[in-house]
C-alpha cells in the first residue's frame, strides 16, 4: 500500500494551515474525500441530476440506476443477504433511532432490559433511553475493566432472560476498544435478544461480515469512510424489518393511499420517505469503490502500524495521560499535564495540525475516566509515520509553552 501515492487522491491534505503542511489527525469525527468521490458527486449533479423511482425519462432512469446501484455496492461490502436488508439513512444517528422507534417501542414492555455498555457514543445511548422511558423497559450498562474493554464474562453477567435488546459500538470512538461483537451477539441471542451494533467507527476501517457477526442491525455513517457527509445505512435482518412499522411517512415510501388508510412499500423503500439523498448514496457507492480497490485488509494493516507508532512516540513525552487499552483502533485519545484538551488542539492547530477536543460526544464515559475531556488523534489510510513525529513534536512545543505560563 503506497500511502504517499495515496495521499495524492486527497486534494484537500495538500494545503497549509496556518503557515504549515496540513496533519490532519481527526478521521473518526469526519474523513477526507478522495477524487473519485467528488467527481462521481458532481458527475451526478453535471449528467443525471434528477429523482429516483417516479420518472422514466432518461436522466430519472440514469439517476435510478446509481442510486440503487450504490445499494448493492453496500450490500457487497458488508456482505449482507439482499439490498432489502440495506437501509439508506442520513447517518448512523438516524439508523439507531430508527431502529430504537420502530423496533424496540413495539417489541419492548414494562420489566424488558436494554443492555448498553458506558463506551457509547451518545446516538446509542440516548435513542435507548428515550424507548426505554416510553415502554417501561430498564437501561442496564456493562462493567468495563480499568483499560476499558469489557470480558465476555462481564457480558453474560449482565444479559438476562429479560434482556430485548443490547446495543453497543463495535470501536469505541473515544478509546479505541474494538469490541468482541461476534461473540456479544452469540450471548444475546441465547437470551432472546437482538443485537445493534454501532459500525460508525468500524466500518471505515475493516471488514465488515453481518452475516459471520450475526448482528441483527448494523449502523454507520458514509462520511467517516470517504462518502459525502448526510448519507449512512441501517442493515437489518430481513425478518426484523419486515415486522417494523416506518418512521417517516409521506412520499416514495408508499404502495397504496386512500383517505384514510394507506399501505407501505416493500423493503427497503418503505423506510425511505420522501426525495432519498441521491447524491450522497453515489458518492458512498464511489467511495466504497476506492475503499475495496485499496483493500480493507490493508487498510487494518497500515492503521495498526501507525497507532502502534504513534503509542510508542506519544508515551515518550512526560506528563502524558492515555486512554484506552494496548491493543486499539486507530485513534489515541489523551491528556498533556494540566493543559486544557481545547488548549492542546488550539496550540497545535498553530502549527497546522487538526486533532479534536471535547468530549467527544461521550460523557459518560469521560465521567467513567474521571476527566471532563480529552484531545483524540485519530487515523485513517492517508495518514504517515510522519504525521506523528509532527504530532509528538507539537505537543512537546505545547509542553513547552504552557510549562512558561505556569
Amino acid at each position: 500500500m503506497d500511502v504517499k501515492a495515496l495521499r495524492e487522491q486527497f486534494p484537500i491534505l495538500n494545503q497549509e494551515v496556518n503557515g504549515h503542511p496540513l496533519v490532519y489527525l481527526d478521521s473518526s469525527a469526519t474523513s477526507q474525500k478522495p477524487v473519485s468521490v467528488i467527481e462521481a458527486v458532481n458527475e451526478y449533479y453535471r449528467q443525471d441530476n434528477s429523482n429516483v423511482h417516479r420518472g422514466v425519462h432518461t436522466l430519472g432512469t440514469r439517476a435510478t440506476e446509481k442510486y440503487e446501484g450504490a445499494r448493492e455496492k453496500v450490500r457487497r461490502f458488508i456482505n449482507a443477504g439482499s439490498t432489502a436488508e440495506v437501509i439508506f439513512t442520513r447517518g448512523t444517528t438516524t439508523s439507531i433511532n430508527t431502529v430504537a422507534y420502530s423496533y424496540a417501542r413495539t417489541n419492548l414492555n414494562a420489566g424488558d432490559e436494554i443492555v448498553l455498555t458506558p463506551m457509547e457514543h451518545h446516538s446509542n445511548i440516548i435513542p435507548w433511553q428515550q424507548a426505554a422511558k416510553a415502554t417501561g423497559a430498564t437501561l442496564k450498562y456493562v462493567p468495563l475493566q480499568s483499560d476499558g474493554t469489557f470480558t465476555l464474562d462481564d457480558i453474560r453477567e449482565t444479559i438476562t432472560d429479560k434482556t430485548k435488546v443490547v446495543a453497543v459500538t463495535h470501536v469505541s470512538n473515544v478509546l479505541g476498544t474494538v469490541n468482541p461483537i461476534k461473540e456479544v451477539a452469540k450471548i444475546a441471542h441465547e437470551n432472546g435478544a437482538v443485537i445493534v451494533v454501532d459500525g460508525a467507527q468500524g466500518a471505515p476501517h475493516m471488514k465488515i461480515d453481518v452475516n459471520d457477526l450475526d448482528c441483527d442491525f448494523y449502523a454507520f455513517s458514509g462520511h467517516k469512510m470517504c462518502a459525502p457527509t448526510g448519507i449512512g445505512v441501517l442493515y437489518g435482518k430481513r425478518e426484523l424489518l419486515e415486522e417494523m412499522e416506518p418512521v417517516e411517512f409521506g412520499g416514495e415510501m408508499i404502495d397504496f393511499v386512500n383517505l384514510y388508510d394507506s399501505t407501505w412499500k416493500e423493503l427497503p423503500w418503505k423506510f425511505e420517505g420522501g426525495t432519498p439523498i441521491i447524491a450522497g448514496a453515489i458518492g458512498l457507492g464511489a467511495a466504497i469503490d476506492f475503499l475495496s480497490d485499496v483493500g480493507l485488509d490493508n487498510i487494518t494493516a497500515h492503521e495498526k502500524k501507525i497507532a502502534d507508532y504513534a503509542m510508542a512516540q506519544l508515551r515518550s513525552i512526560d506528563g502524558i495521560t492515555i486512554y484506552g487499552p494496548e491493543e486499539r483502533a486507530a485513534l489515541v485519545t489523551f491528556n498533556l499535564n494540566d493543559v486544557h484538551p481545547h488548549d492542546t488542539a488550539t496550540a497545535l492547530d498553530s502549527e497546522g495540525i487538526a486533532v479534536r477536543a471535547g468530549h467527544h460526544c461521550a460523557q459518560p464515559l469521560m465521567r467513567w475516566l474521571d476527566v471532563t475531556a480529552t484531545a483524540r488523534a485519530s487515523f485513517y489510510l492517508y495518514n504517515t509515520e510522519e504525521d506523528i513525529d509532527r504530532l509528538v513534536d507539537g505537543l512537546l512545543k505545547t509542553k513547552e509553552f504552557f510549562g512558561d505560563v505556569f
